[in-house]
């Protein structure tokens, strides 16, 4: 998305804002369609630098008329970010207060053994334009999105120095909620890392991203996703699935995820157990939001029910929505 002229008096503060979160390789395209909003808004009631208070924090924060749930929370969601900003650099802001998510009734796709297959010998295929190290470093890099479980941008903020090559262990600074953790890589995908860095690492200094593009930025994760679209389209497998959602790389998050609890549950571990680890593994906020992979498990593979459906239940209840 081309970033059009902002006119409010926030409209510098705006630019350094949607700069510092592209050079941490984080797509802006929906930061700039609701900052647009909010600077249309600060334009037409005239709101100097220093007088965005509590009154007028208010007005932007309520509901428009018209305005879907969803729509309301993206708008606060993405535009508080952008006063939290102001508000470390000094600027005299008041915080916009949460709004609470609307419940999503969302189910992600969670790729087959045979899909699996398909979309990686496409990888491994496909002749990637532009910059030459795409043929090597783009099939490390959606392998560790499926063997790890990990989102993509803190995928790409990841740099040399993260990189424990004689453990397998990858250091994930740039997260979700900032809950910097650890990635264990599997035997194969430690092995694959490895060489990989044979080939590239050497090019590169401590503070250099392991996947980047011909000026040694990160790869921008809108472009991936494009990439990912052609994949599919290579792998013979449709874009959407049977309720209509697209498939995402996000998604390769949660097959990942359900299939940990699939093997889990196959090896006779204690869910007890499991969800905490698994919780902290994918750096979520709370166990609750790592439970609902235990719904999905059962739902794909209802012969695993009866191992643990009796507790689950007691435990979790029945109403599960599914969002990360």
């Amino acid at each position: 998305m081309n970033r059009p002229s902002f006119i409010s008096a926030f409209a510098g503060e705006i630019d350094v804002f949607l700069d510092y979160r592209k050079a941490t390789g984080i797509c802006i395209d929906q930061d700039i369609l609701y900052l647009k909003k909010l600077d249309v808004f600060l334009e037409a009631n005239k709101i100097p630098l220093v007088g965005f208070d509590a009154e007028v924090s208010a007005s932007w924060r309520s509901r428009r008329g018209g305005e879907s749930d969803h729509g309301h929370y993206m708008r606060i969601n993405f535009t508080k970010r952008f006063f939290e900003f102001l508000f470390v650099k000094g600027h005299k802001v008041t915080l916009l207060r949460d709004v609470r998510p609307p419940k999503s009734n969302f189910v992600p796709h969670i790729y087959t053994d045979d899909e699996i297959d398909r979309y990686f010998q496409a990888v491994d295929a496909y002749d990637f334009p532009g910059n030459p190290k795409n043929k090597i470093q783009l099939p490390v890099l959606f392998r560790l999105l499926y063997s790890c479980g990990l989102r993509v941008t803190e995928t790409l903020m990841i740099r040399i120095k993260d990189v424990d090559l004689e453990k397998g262990i990858i250091r994930l600074r740039v997260t979700k909620g900032s809950k910097e953790r650890y990635a264990v890589l599997s035997g194969s995908m430690h092995a694959l890392l490895k060489e990989y860095a044979d080939k590239t690492f050497y090019l590169l200094g401590e503070d250099d991203f392991i996947f980047s593009n011909r000026k040694g930025s990160a790869l921008r994760c809108d472009w991936l996703e494009e990439v990912h679209s052609r994949l599919l389209c290579m792998a013979g497998i449709p874009s959407a699935s049977a309720a209509g959602s697209t498939k995402r790389l996000h998604d390769w998050r949660h097959t990942h995820a359900v299939g940990a609890f699939k093997q889990m549950v196959e090896r006779g571990h204690d869910m007890y157990v499991a969800l905490p680890i698994l919780s902290a593994y994918l750096g979520h906020v709370s166990i609750m939001a790592t439970e609902r992979y235990l719904r999905l498990v059962v739902n794909l593979y209802p012969y695993l029910q009866k191992k643990f459906d009796a507790t689950l239940e007691d435990v979790f209840g029945k109403e599960v929505h599914y969002e990360d």
